[in-house]
């Protein structure tokens, strides 16, 4: 498990890969590593240039166990624990089915990503279940926030579009 940017709470996991002339298999998750309990398991498909979120739960928040099948994504979590010493403060990653990592990313934090190939099957393990009505988002090209996304011809849902600045999102959620 790697964290180099020290943001509490969140870490790389480099999965075990067992490669022969068949394929592959590779584990995936292991509970003595993580210590944590998935209950909702979801998945998404994106195509190339797809940005999804920056999504958050505003009452309900979830852990989130981030895993590439296929594809390669640029996966952003933004620390939005209103304690944290990195509040504000944004951690990215490369995951991709090649390099077999995953991400931990705790209850607290912004989540989203970039999609980089032109098919991207992404899992999420979360700690709690979906609330439709507690889901928001920041603007994912936030002034504030100033990402570093790896390309400027983005793919975005209506919804995503609506979403918040970050200055909007600390007047309106931290108290």
């Amino acid at each position: 498990m790697t964290n180099k940017d020290k943001i509490d709470g969140l870490f790389i996991v480099k999965n075990k890969k067992f490669i022969d002339r068949r394929g592959y298999f590779k584990e995936l998750y292991r509970e003595n590593i993580i210590q944590k309990r998935f209950p909702f398991l979801v998945m998404s498909f994106s195509k190339k240039n797809v940005v999804r979120g920056l999504h958050i739960q505003k009452n309900k928040m979830q852990g989130k166990f981030v895993t590439v099948l296929k594809g390669k994504i640029f996966d952003v979590a933004v620390d939005l624990r209103k304690k944290s010493k990195t509040f504000g403060k944004y951690f990215t990653t490369v995951i991709s089915e090649k390099n077999s990592k995953s991400i931990f990313i705790p209850p607290g934090f912004a989540h989203g990503f970039l999609s980089l190939d032109k098919e991207n099957f992404v899992i999420y393990s979360c700690t709690k279940y979906r609330s439709k009505n507690d889901e928001i988002g920041i603007k994912y090209d936030d002034s504030t926030l100033k990402i570093k996304w790896p390309s400027n011809k983005i793919i975005l849902s209506d919804k995503d579009k609506k979403n918040l600045s970050f200055e909007e999102y600390k007047k309106n959620y931290i108290k």
